[in-house]
């Protein structure tokens, strides 16, 4: 029988120059999460798949799943995203923690959609929450550490914007309206796609919800509204907008009524970023307050409020703006290849190897005798910083010269 070496439908395989791009995305998340104090932590692969489908929605807590039974017969979900497995470990914690509490997460996910640009079936985000204040500062704070999160990256002016909305908007105008709260779940899923579905198609999945011509027509001047409504809600989007404008980030910002967020626990302010480039023009991340998701577990509820960024639309983003060269060069540390140039300098070459590597360098070492230009062409082709040159002259002499494969300079240097 012949195996595929290819990996699943919406998997992919990392070579290490992919790696090295994702190991840099994932440094950047993480520096940053922890220059605000964030603490990291990690949730199993598998959870219970009754905690996604109470809350995550009817796409990725429904046919999204990737489910099975464990042997004693329980169904079990890989996590398609983060935010109800964190809930249940801060359920754990919440009472005798020091508050805020927050935290954040790396980790690999998997939903069963069908793949396409940007989106895989599995996926890397990072997961930035905190929980424990219901202050409009929480808001604020979130929503400076993802800008921040993007400008670490050091993209062009007007790369990206943050829309900003709330769902408590939507909550007063449903309540205007006389829109059920059975129908509100559904009529806030239409709603989350304004611009993905033409008019039409958007009336006529709201009339199938039961709403009224009129009802309609009020929601489409809403969404369609660029200025903050004279509301309880509005005011809060106010203090927040005004908050970051103080902070420096006013040409980042916007309000946008069509950020609404497809997942069911979302209840206060919404948002996502978005990349401006003609070629990559869509959502990259998004997140936003849900205070509600605590109850699920037995106990009370509490406030919290976060974001996702996933990794893939990080790297298009990135290369949409030409700056995955950038981020190569900028993680490429001096890597030397040390050859076995004599099998009679085998020890020697070991414990040369074992010095340089306890200094702090990177060094490859040669695992059978070869000739120098075979070395040579050896680092040439793995784009290699430069080759030790340790043959029995070297050895005689006591010292080893460094070939700087980029210059062709060789340096000498003492043992």
């Amino acid at each position: 029988m012949k195996l595929s070496n290819q990996p699943p439908k919406g998997t992919a395989d990392w070579l290490p120059a992919e790696f090295k791009i994702r190991q840099y995305i994932f440094s950047v998340w993480r520096q940053v999460c922890q220059r605000y104090g964030y603490e990291e932590y990690l949730t199993p692969l598998v959870e219970s798949a009754e905690i996604y489908r109470a809350k995550s929605g009817e796409e990725v807590g429904g046919k999204e799943l990737v489910t099975f039974k464990d042997f004693g017969g329980r169904e079990l979900s890989i996590r398609p995203e983060m935010t109800p497995s964190v809930t249940r470990l801060v359920s754990q914690i919440y009472n005798s923690a020091a508050k805020p509490i927050r935290w954040f997460s790396i980790a690999n996910f998997m939903r069963n959609e069908k793949p396409q640009r940007g989106r895989n079936r599995e996926f890397w985000q990072l997961n930035c929450d905190i929980f424990g204040s219901s202050s409009l500062a929480a808001e604020v704070e979130i929503l400076q550490l993802a800008l921040d999160l993007m400008l670490e990256f050091k993209p062009p002016k007007n790369s990206f914007t943050l829309k900003i909305s709330s769902r408590v908007l939507l909550k007063e105008l449903f309540s205007k309206l006389k829109i059920s709260d059975k129908q509100a779940t559904a009529v806030a899923r239409v709603l989350d796609k304004w611009k993905k579905l033409s008019p039409g198609a958007i009336s006529e999945s709201l009339t199938k919800v039961g709403l009224a011509k009129e009802q309609i027509k009020s929601l489409s001047s809403f969404m369609n509204n660029q200025q903050l409504p004279e509301t309880p809600g509005g005011a809060d989007l106010h203090f927040i907008f005004q908050a970051l404008n103080d902070l420096g980030y006013k040409n980042y910002i916007k309000y946008d009524p069509t950020v609404v967020r497809g997942f069911d626990y979302y209840d206060g302010m919404v948002f996502e970023i978005f990349d401006n480039h003609k070629n990559n023009s869509r959502a990259l991340f998004g997140g936003g307050r849900y205070n509600g998701l605590g109850a699920l577990f037995g106990g009370q509820s509490w406030p919290a409020v976060g974001f996702a960024p996933g990794d893939e639309t990080m790297k298009l983003f990135l290369e949409s703006w030409g700056l995955l060269k950038k981020i190569t060069e900028d993680t490429s540390r001096a890597v030397y290849y040390l050859p076995l140039l004599e099998a009679g300098l085998t020890k020697a070459v070991w414990r040369l190897a074992k010095a340089l590597r306890q200094s702090g360098q990177q060094v490859e070492l040669g695992l059978e005798p070869q000739k120098i230009g075979k070395a040579l062409d050896y680092a040439n082709k793995k784009g290699l910083s430069g080759v030790i040159i340790f043959g029995q002259e070297e050895a005689r002499k006591k010292m080893y010269k460094i070939k700087n494969m980029a210059t062709g300079k060789e340096t000498r240097v003492n043992l």
